[in-house]
């Protein structure tokens, strides 16, 4: 079986994508497109099959709330809001990701020790 970088590279994303939209939604409330929009800016690229089943299992869970617009052009948009719920969650997400960051950190710097 043959490896690819690609296939490595997405699986990573999706780890964290959780982490990055309630990172998102805590700045601000914000409507899916504006969501995927700064995922692809931080070149997390998502397409909205996939984050909407992710708003839906945040929300299911409580930690995200929603709330309806009137939008200028055309029907009403649902805007996110991370839940008190949520911002614990996602305070646990950031411990999670330093002690793996620095985990990673760590062994590769073993990795580079133990070569010279």
């Amino acid at each position: 079986m043959e490896f690819k970088i690609e296939n490595t590279k997405a699986q990573m994303r999706k780890g964290v994508l959780e982490l990055c939209v309630l990172s998102i939604i805590e700045q601000e409330e914000a409507y899916p497109t504006d969501i995927i929009n700064k995922l692809k800016e931080s070149k997390l690229i998502v397409v909205e099959g996939t984050l909407y089943p992710l708003l839906n299992r945040l929300k299911d869970a409580e930690l995200l709330g929603y709330t309806w617009k009137e939008s200028k052009s055309g029907p009403p948009r649902k805007y996110y809001q991370i839940t008190a719920q949520g911002g614990e969650f996602l305070s646990g997400l950031r411990d999670t990701w330093d002690e793996l960051n620095h985990a990673v950190l760590k062994s590769q710097n073993n990795s580079k020790s133990n070569k010279k």
